[in-house]
């Protein structure tokens, strides 16, 4: 079965399919990557988050990748059990938790960066280093007029959840 599926030529060429296309092939590529080391798109955005933002409220955490609080919840709980992160009251505010990524989780995320690079690495693997340049910063700016890229892409760095 082809990896892309059928659709008609006028179909084909419209941007949103192109880039839709595109998506699913870098997800496929990000969470198989990511399988490497047992992650899962979702916890890797929510560890690199809390790398970046740490310490940082729960609720902070989940409006910064966009997650419902009770999805929130659970994919702390999995984080912290994996030991990747910890999770203690806030000082300023003790009904609110801290969370904060640990030493074994900056280890992990170092990891899933660099699969995470390889798998987009992969993604972009016929484009030369011009043109992918050149690729990140029309994406930006169809993601949002006005942006340009931040430095090379990885896994997650579209500002979507999970996304790679």
């Amino acid at each position: 079965m082809p990896e892309t599926p059928y659709a008609p030529s006028r179909i084909r060429s419209l941007p949103s399919w192109l880039l839709g296309r595109a998506a699913a092939r870098g997800h496929r590529l990000v969470a198989e990557a990511l399988a490497e080391e047992g992650m899962r798109m979702m916890h890797h955005a929510v560890l690199s988050a809390v790398g970046e933002l740490g310490p940082v409220s729960q609720a902070e955490l989940g409006r910064s990748v966009g997650i419902d609080p009770k999805d929130m919840v659970a994919v702390v709980n999995d984080l912290q059990a994996d030991g990747l992160v910890t999770r203690t009251p806030d000082p300023k505010d003790r009904r609110k938790n801290a969370v904060e990524i640990s030493a074994a989780g900056r280890h992990r995320l170092r990891r899933t960066e660099e699969l995470g690079d390889r798998a987009n690495d992969e993604l972009t693997a016929g484009l030369t280093p011009a043109e992918r340049e050149q690729l990140m910063a029309l994406l930006a700016r169809v993601v949002e007029p006005g942006a340009e890229p931040k430095g090379k892409s990885g896994a997650g760095s579209e500002g979507e959840p999970g996304a790679g």
